[in-house]
């Protein structure tokens, strides 16, 4: 099993309503992964009595980025928009257009707020709710996972 296939297992995961799986392959290489909190994916060679070396692939867990923690002591207050899939961000329809929206601006239910990329399908993303933006939690082409909290609206 080599990087290719692990990822592609990983994309098919997170396009799936699976929330773990655990698969162990004749050749002796077990993957464990699991949606929610921590994101990681554990690959554990399984012990082989073996004539020659054998190399196994590890995959890192990647490291989140684009997810912005902000204090905020109204945050109660706030809905949020969350990504409905794994795919990369687009704040605007092209990369000279303005962003569908910026914080400040009034949005109504069922308005266009951005763009997911999956699968090299572009996905628009509606508001939800009605209301003001009050901070885009991720940047433009950051990746997102499903369940991502995209924007804040009060």
């Amino acid at each position: 099993m080599d990087y290719k296939d692990i990822k592609k297992l990983m994309d098919d995961m997170g396009n799936s309503k699976l929330e773990e799986l655990e698969i162990e392959f004749p050749e002796g290489i077990k993957i464990s992964m699991k949606k929610g909190g921590k994101k990681e994916v554990i690959v554990e060679p399984h012990v082989i009595e073996a004539s020659a070396p054998m190399s196994v692939p590890v995959v890192q867990p990647k490291e989140e980025t684009g997810i912005v923690a902000v204090e905020n002591k109204n945050e109660e207050n706030c809905k949020i928009i969350k990504s409905p899939m794994v795919g990369t961000f687009y704040a605007s329809s092209a990369p000279d257009k303005d962003p569908f929206v910026k914080v400040g601006d009034r949005i109504s239910k069922g308005q266009v707020v951005c763009i997911v990329e999956a699968m090299k399908l572009m996905n628009e993303i509606e508001s939800e709710f009605d209301g003001e933006i009050v901070e885009i939690c991720v940047k433009n082409e950051d990746v997102v996972e499903y369940g991502t909290p995209l924007f804040k609206i009060k």
